[in-house]
């Protein structure tokens, strides 16, 4: 396999789809390519904490024999092409390790995100490492070693979803699953120069059932480009696989609307945040992007961030934490429990009174701007164990720097997309989050597809990704 196989292996997860469908490139030739990379490369940066070799390379063999007795256009959207799933989500026949000691669950079933995911045609190539229940913006569970950076494997991947961020920077995935309660998709998109997108609360299901109408967290992609990520939130969200879930669908799959580019938007530029200093040179690329906006004339007003405060906030993080049954409390790592157990004390009721106040401050705020334009993360990639502290609550408020730009979307439901602007002069990714109300997917994904086309980034690959792709 070379030549045009190679450009197909380095190509988007869009392209690889057409590739299969067209018959250029067969399933199990993606799959046993991604395998061989996975062998080579998992273990300089712990992407994946269990790879399904045996079963992938057998659903891509009946996926290919699909190809051969279905049209090009009865095929799934993604016919073939490789994906991975995070490790707080449920795979037919597989442990799910939630990154800890204190809970692990062998699931006979997929979950509804998974099985979403399967329909589109993907093929699963394991389950991708996440901190312990998801809980901290860094990957170092004491499951596994730490989860490292592609573009310098002394820095993390950030988290909660690191090993997803992790595969598809070092090229063992064209696009991967994820899923944010406070910047777990768009922090490790930032740090590892990807695509990271949290939709609208409500736009994907619940993958285990839970009622969406305040809930923290929800499921979305991670990935290389705008149509990626576009078009595997098409898929998760029902507009192409399935049925659409509480939000309105938009009037076309978002996919196809990508280059309806919006003008006259009054983007909100947030630079500051009290709770953390803001690197020089994040500043320099989120100013360029504020420029290259003005320059596709959308108005730029710089503003101060929401009024929002980690304590006020963590009461509400705390119950998330506490609320996953049958956790093993004594056997989770110190961050955890103290998190966990001090949810454990918290009223429901209260917690939910205190989000809501929250997010209608947060919504007061947001008047007046279509979009908010800040920093993904306010600092460069930190180094693996920057924040391990002898105090578990100065460990988690030490890692929360990561967090204060991309949180208040998940207090809103808002939409929100991080996109990969730059790198620092020391080889560390840079991203910028583009940020509004719940419901506007659309807006988001349409302005970062602006930025990509005036400030293009598909030609920047971290080192461990052609490192592995040469060694083929």
């Amino acid at each position: 396999m070379g030549g045009a196989f190679d450009d197909v292996v380095r190509a988007s997860a869009v392209e690889q789809a057409r590739a299969v469908r067209d018959g250029h490139v067969s399933s199990r030739e993606l799959v046993a390519a991604y395998l061989a990379r996975i062998e080579r490369s998992n273990a300089a940066v712990a992407a994946f904490v269990d790879v399904f070799a045996r079963r992938a390379l057998l659903d891509a063999a009946v996926k290919d024999a699909a190809r051969l007795t279905r049209s090009r256009g009865a095929l799934p959207p993604f016919h073939g092409v490789p994906v991975g799933i995070k490790d707080l989500n449920f795979v037919r026949g597989s442990r799910v390790g939630f990154g800890s000691r204190g809970l692990s669950v062998w699931s006979p079933i997929d979950d509804r995100t998974t099985a979403r995911l399967r329909d589109a045609g993907f093929v699963v190539l394991g389950k991708l490492a996440t901190s312990e229940l998801g809980v901290m913006p860094v990957t170092e569970p004491d499951t596994h070693p730490p989860t490292r950076n592609p573009w310098d494997p002394r820095a993390t991947a950030g988290g909660s979803s690191g090993g997803s961020g992790a595969a598809v920077a070092a090229g063992l995935l064209p696009i991967a699953h994820g899923s944010d309660g406070a910047g777990s998709i768009r922090i490790p998109a930032s740090l590892c120069h990807l695509v990271g997108l949290k939709p609208s609360r409500g736009r994907v299901r619940n993958a285990f059932g839970f009622p969406d109408d305040a809930i923290l967290y929800t499921c979305g992609p991670i990935a290389r480009t705008v149509l990626d990520a576009a078009a595997m939130l098409d898929v998760m969200a029902g507009i192409t696989v399935g049925t659409p879930y509480v939000l309105a669908p938009p009037p076309a799959p978002f996919a196809s609307l990508l280059d309806e580019a919006p003008r006259g938007l009054r983007v909100r530029l947030v630079l500051e945040n009290p709770s953390s200093a803001l690197d020089p040179e994040v500043r320099e690329v989120v100013l360029a992007a504020a420029k290259a906006l003005e320059a596709l004339g959308h108005r730029v007003d710089e503003a101060p961030p929401f009024a929002g405060e980690l304590d006020e906030f963590l009461p509400v993080y705390q119950k998330l934490v506490s609320s996953p049954p049958a956790v093993r409390w004594s056997r989770v790592q110190p961050v955890t429990r103290w998190l966990g157990k001090a949810g454990k004390r918290l009223s429901s009721g209260e917690v939910l009174a205190r989000q809501r106040r929250m997010a209608g401050r947060a919504e007061r705020w947001l008047e007046g701007c279509d979009v908010v334009l800040s920093p993904t993360v306010p600092v460069l990639a930190p180094r693996v164990g920057a924040f391990e502290r002898e105090d578990p609550e100065a460990t988690f408020r030490a890692a929360a720097i990561l967090g204060v730009h991309t949180a208040l979307f998940n207090v809103t439901g808002g939409a929100a997309v991080s996109v990969p602007l730059g790198v620092s002069r020391c080889g560390l990714p840079i991203g910028v989050q583009i940020g509004a109300r719940c419901g506007d997917d659309l807006r988001v994904l349409q302005v970062a597809r602006q930025l990509e086309q005036a400030m293009p980034w598909a030609h920047r690959r971290a080192p461990l990704f052609d490192e592995a792709y040469a060694r083929r």
